[in-house]
């Protein structure tokens, strides 16, 4: 898992003890035509007409990169094949099943906070950007239902309680096997009345919330329960307040802490509500919450700024002046960010690549691009401009840095390397993921060991064998410099919570540069 957030939110540990971290395609999955899948599998031309990448192959590969890192039993369409059913009795030491989700990196644990972030951020991709995705729009809609599903379990099974996670992190991580093979315990974790968490119920109600008016149109029953459930939640979140990594054992919370605290989260899950539900009530609860920190960044730990862009689209587009206050906010998180502004707080490469932090950084600018794009699309359709003091601020502007950030990912960068595997002429070979780098059980059928897999993969120099189309990996440190080394998690694993907000931008780019 590839966690990280605020300045350096997470402990370095070697690949093979535990390590603590900040923080899908589909049932359906990319199957809508033979030969779809197959380019999507294989190589493909990376530059599009006009010399820009191929915006629509990456997005068809960043959706597809979810199939590979699902959990549970998988659909006859899967079109990642070399990955297997596995965690089939996630859920039964508590008696609920928690079985299906998402893996969030290249470890085999489930952690429901930053699955929930993936979730939210897929939805909101779907949202705002569905309709430059063209066929692939389906896929995206399927890697959106994976991680709700088994949100739905997780908010529902039992009264009084949202599960959080399944597995034992630290065992995990002493260990290098398939999840397919994975015999670590799977441990079940939940918050409640007298064990609050406030921050993953609410971003679990954002997910529900966003989720079900992603399925509005397409199953209306489904959306329904979906609401009911980010109701349910957000109302938990509020009236039982606190972090849920001071009272979740197991190691769980260390992992996957909010070191933003839990407000973030209220005013996130109240603005999907709102969205969703056009309750005004969330409205009121938005004020009461005063939030008025200044951001630089959004990830799965810090929601602020995206709260507050999401809330400017109401301000911006439905022109509801109630909501200003969370407009200027928004521009003060852009003018944080623009390289050029006078205020800004963001450091960027000789190369020209956002620079956050040494752990997963591409997280942080995939995060950072999706909301430039979707501002951009609102300033857009307001003919709104603004400044940062003396810099004057239009769509293109915040258009331009999003194309920039992306582009540099897919290989327009100093090392000519693209960060996403399998697209462009280079990219990660060995990129540190347990089910990618240990081969497919079709072709070895034999359990692979804990340490087994260590010594005879995870050292291996050698390529991982399975190719794990469309993952987007941690990234160059702040020189540019990319080691392509399996041990190295920071710069070589990917992540769903990079791969949700980089579809929503990618579909974006793929509608403002078509081929």
């Amino acid at each position: 898992m590839a966690m990280s957030s605020a300045s350096s939110n997470r402990v370095v540990l070697a690949a093979a003890r535990p390590r603590a971290m900040p923080p899908p395609s589909s049932p359906r999955g990319l199957v809508l035509i033979a030969g779809l899948v197959v380019s999507l599998l294989s190589g493909s031309s990376h530059v599009a007409a006009g010399g820009h990448p191929d915006y629509a192959d990456a997005l068809g590969k960043a959706i597809l990169f979810f199939q590979g890192q699902r959990s549970g039993q998988l659909p006859p369409d899967q079109a990642v094949t070399w990955r297997s059913n596995s965690g089939l009795s996630d859920g039964s030491s508590a008696n609920v099943d928690l079985t299906g989700g998402y893996y969030d990196g290249g470890d085999n644990a489930k952690f429901g906070f930053p699955m929930a972030f993936t979730t939210t951020m897929l939805s909101w991709s779907v949202l705002e950007h569905g309709g430059k995705m063209g066929a692939r729009v389906r896929d995206a809609r399927a890697a959106v239902r994976w991680g709700a599903d088994y949100l739905l379990k997780a908010a529902t099974q039992t009264p009084g309680a949202l599960y959080v996670g399944v597995g034992d992190p630290d065992a995990d991580h002493r260990c290098w096997e398939r999840p397919e093979d994975m015999d670590t315990p799977r441990t079940v974790y939940a918050v409640s009345a007298s064990a609050p968490g406030s921050d993953v119920a609410g971003e679990t109600a954002a997910a529900l919330a966003a989720a079900s008016m992603v399925f509005k149109a397409a199953d209306r029953a489904y959306s329904r329960r979906l609401l009911a459930a980010a109701r349910d939640v957000m109302e938990f979140a509020v009236r039982n307040q606190g972090k849920y990594s001071d009272v979740v054992g197991g190691n769980i919370g260390s992992y996957y802490q909010s070191y933003s605290g839990y407000k973030d989260e209220l005013l996130w899950g109240s603005a999907w509500l709102l969205w969703a539900t056009k309750n005004s009530s969330y409205l009121g609860y938005l004020y009461s919450l005063g939030e008025s920190d200044s951001v630089d960044m959004f990830s799965w730990d810090n929601k602020l700024a995206g709260a507050r862009v999401l809330l400017s689209r109401r301000a911006l587009v439905n022109g509801d002046k109630t909501l200003e206050p969370f407009r200027q906010q928004a521009e003060d998180f852009f003018c944080r960010i623009l390289p050029v502004s006078p205020s800004s707080t963001t450091r960027y490469t000789a190369g020209g690549l956002m620079h956050k932090s040494g752990y997963a950084n591409l997280q942080y600018v995939a995060s950072a691009s999706f909301l430039l794009a979707t501002y951009a699309k609102y300033m857009a359709v307001s003919k709104r401009t603004f400044s940062c003091e003396s810099l004057a601020v239009t769509p293109r502007s915040l258009r331009a840095l999003a194309k920039k950030q992306v582009d540099y990912i897919l290989g327009v960068n100093p090392q000519g390397i693209s960060y996403m595997v399998n697209f462009g002429a280079r990219w990660p070979q060995r990129i540190h993921h347990r089910a990618s780098s240990l081969p497919p059980v079709a072709s070895h059928p034999a359990h692979i060991g804990c340490q087994e897999g260590f010594q005879s993969y995870f050292y291996s120099g050698a390529a991982n064998p399975n190719v794990h189309t469309g993952a987007v990996v941690g990234g160059p440190d702040e020189n540019d410099a990319f080691p392509d080394d399996r041990s190295d998690y920071a710069r070589s694993e990917p992540t769903t919570y990079t791969n949700a907000p980089l579809v929503g931008c990618l579909a974006y780019l793929a509608g403002a540069y078509k081929s």
